[in-house]
């Protein structure tokens, strides 16, 4: 009995530690860290249109690069860029399961604590993603303090 009280303990102390982002559940929020991200001159999340050229000569400049090398460089391979399991849970309504339109998926940036699209990029962007394993998910978690907190 003293084993299932413990084992019951640990499993509830996991759940209250790897709650679900505030600005998954949030709409608020999440719109408020997005635009934040787009307006902060460090960041520029985007573009908002994917079409918009004007903002990959913006990023190629800004890496010293070509808009064509800048347009690899996206969420869909940066390394806070969280597709794993539990945070597609974590993700509200119909994208609770892999979204995915013509460009890409939602994710969550565990950089600037918003729901982003795979397809685009900001100033921020480091190789070495997706994070697609929910065991990678909790370490960013556990390395990051919700802005909120």
């Amino acid at each position: 009995m003293k084993k299932l009280l413990n084992e019951w303990k640990r499993f509830l102390k996991e759940a209250r530690d790897y709650i679900c982002p505030p600005a998954t559940q949030d709409l608020e929020l999440n719109t408020k860290n997005r635009n934040a991200s787009i307006q902060a001159e460090h960041i520029q999340y985007g573009p908002l249109n994917l079409s918009d050229e004007d903002y990959w000569v913006r990023a190629a400049d800004h890496w010293n690069t070509t808009p064509e090398v800048a347009k690899k460089s996206n969420c869909s391979n940066c390394v806070a860029f969280d597709i794993s399991p539990r945070m597609l849970e974590c993700l509200p309504g119909p994208v609770s399961e892999p979204i995915e339109d013509a460009d890409g998926n939602l994710g969550y940036c565990w950089m600037h604590h918003f729901k982003c699209h795979s397809a685009r990029t900001c100033y921020t962007w480091a190789a070495g993603g997706p994070i697609n394993e929910d065991s990678v998910s909790h370490q960013w978690q556990d390395k990051n303090k919700f802005p909120e907190d």
